[in-house]
């Protein structure tokens, strides 16, 4: 029999409606199992098991009375700690804002409330989602699960960490340069960022105005398909929400790929400097897999890689100096190192930057829907290697490497990491699919069909079983 930390979100919610378990036995096992695990991984800044017991027994009482509130009632679920939740701390894993308490919850963390979940904590990321895997913050970073002395991708550090680890079935993190997509890759999880504008961002802390997504991670494509009916939509009190309904995610995904035009951004992987050969290895034979099922596949070249880097790289550098001018000014020493690195050289920005690169960028959403036309979707890598080893970070900030995930921030196109097998290490690797703005359906259907397809390809990371 499953265990219980190890349930899908489906899984559970079948277990609470034939009664078979209740949502505070459901909490009590995640509270448990992070009390035992999270001091090797280091997931959670904080696990709020009051909160969650208080609303797991509404959960139970709903149900009991014949109240239910959907998919996510009486799941439990985390917040990565920039998600504001009413009268909790919200630290951004920073000692500059370690007293914040906040006043009102996130848009996401409502429409959470309202859908019945049940809130475990608050989960660890790198400073204000940028900086990197520092020694010299508040809280010790989140730990790779499938290799404790590797990295995890950042900044949704703890969301992926927390996953991978079987600590909660869903997290909410947020991806501004592939902050949900690289952690999705190197542990071995499901990662969405949807398309710019469709999920609220009122209430958690920005780093780019222009780029932030916020988006579910998850240990399967249905559950990423759950959560995110279940907070989609528009938001008039996010100047940047997307004025769309939300809309059905979950009922074609069990469609198949069969006469699917699914194009493959092949050249951007084989041509990234020190590729490994492994990871090209497991996403070809992942687009192999779509093709023996029935999807014709394109390969394309695609906008250029480096513009799209460039690009999104100076929009995020100008506006996370514009976030934190005041604190760099007048109180650098309370950064970390890595984000001060990373922040600071904003400063070196004219308006004339800002503005030629929002410029590039409407040209190169042109160019990106003009290389889906007439596709379904699309795959790329999500890293071009594996998860690196912590004792390979410099001690200053490594110089930028090419990302495969920022020019989705950048052209706001929805894109999905989900693992595709493991090396002969036993490391995850990734693949992102994309889709048309808008069109999370179909993104969700290729991925579900390729997650049945790959099913024998990937086991559970070894801090499952403990």
């Amino acid at each position: 029999m499953t265990a219980l930390h190890e349930l899908t979100i489906t899984q559970a919610g079948q277990r609470l409606r034939s009664g078979r378990v209740r949502a505070t036995e459901l909490a009590e096992a995640a509270i448990a199992r992070a009390e035992r695990v999270d001091q090797t991984v280091h997931a959670f800044i904080r696990v709020t098991a009051e909160r969650a017991l208080a609303d797991a027994a509404r959960a139970d009482a709903e149900l009991a009375a014949g109240r239910d509130r959907g998919p996510l009632h009486g799941i439990p679920y985390a917040l990565k700690d920039i998600y504001d939740s009413k009268d909790l701390p919200t630290t951004c894993h920073s000692a500059l804002t370690a007293g914040h308490l906040a006043a009102e919850d996130s848009e996401v963390e409502r429409r959470m409330k309202r859908a019945g979940g049940v809130l475990l904590g608050k989960l660890a990321t790198h400073e204000f989602a940028l900086g990197g895997p520092s020694t010299d913050l508040p809280y010790p970073c989140a730990r790779n699960p499938w290799d404790l002395e590797r990295f995890t991708g950042g900044s949704s550090s703890g969301c992926a960490a927390a996953l991978a680890s079987a600590l909660v079935p869903l997290a909410w993190g947020s991806d501004t340069s592939g902050s949900i997509r690289t952690p999705a890759c190197f542990c071995g999880v499901v990662g969405l960022k949807p398309t710019f504008g469709l999920v609220s961002r009122r209430g958690v802390f920005p780093l780019s105005y222009s780029l932030d997504h916020c988006g579910p991670m998850s240990r399967t494509v249905a559950d990423a398909a759950l959560a995110l009916e279940a907070v989609a939509g528009h938001d008039p009190l996010d100047p940047a929400s997307a004025r769309v309904l939300a809309r059905d995610y979950t009922s074609r995904l069990t469609e198949g790929v069969e006469n699917r035009r699914i194009g493959y951004f092949r050249r951007w992987l084989v041509d990234t400097p020190n590729v490994s050969p492994a990871v090209i290895e497991r996403v070809d034979h992942a687009v192999e897999i779509l093709a023996a099922n029935g999807a014709e596949i394109v390969e394309m070249t695609g906008p250029d890689l480096e513009l799209l880097n460039a690009c999104g790289r100076i929009i995020m550098s100008a506006e996370s100096f514009a976030i934190h001018e005041d604190n760099i000014r007048n109180r650098p020493l309370d950064f970390g190192r890595y984000s001060y690195q990373r922040i600071a050289p904003g400063a070196s920005l004219s308006a004339a930057d800002l503005i030629l690169s929002q410029r590039v960028r409407r040209e190169l959403v042109r160019r990106m829907e003009q290389c889906l036309a007439g596709l379904d979707a699309a795959i790329a890598a999500t890293a071009p290697s594996t998860a690196p080893l912590l004792s390979a970070f410099w001690d200053d900030w490594e110089p930028a490497s090419l990302s495969h995930t920022i020019g989705f921030d950048v052209t706001g196109h929805p894109a999905l990491a989900m693992p595709v097998g493991l090396t002969p290490e036993r490391l995850p690797v990734g693949i992102q699919v994309i889709g048309h703005l808008f069109d999370e359906a179909s993104v969700f259907s290729i991925a579900a069909s390729l997650e049945s397809f790959l099913a024998d390809d990937m086991v559970p990371s070894p801090m499952t079983s403990l």
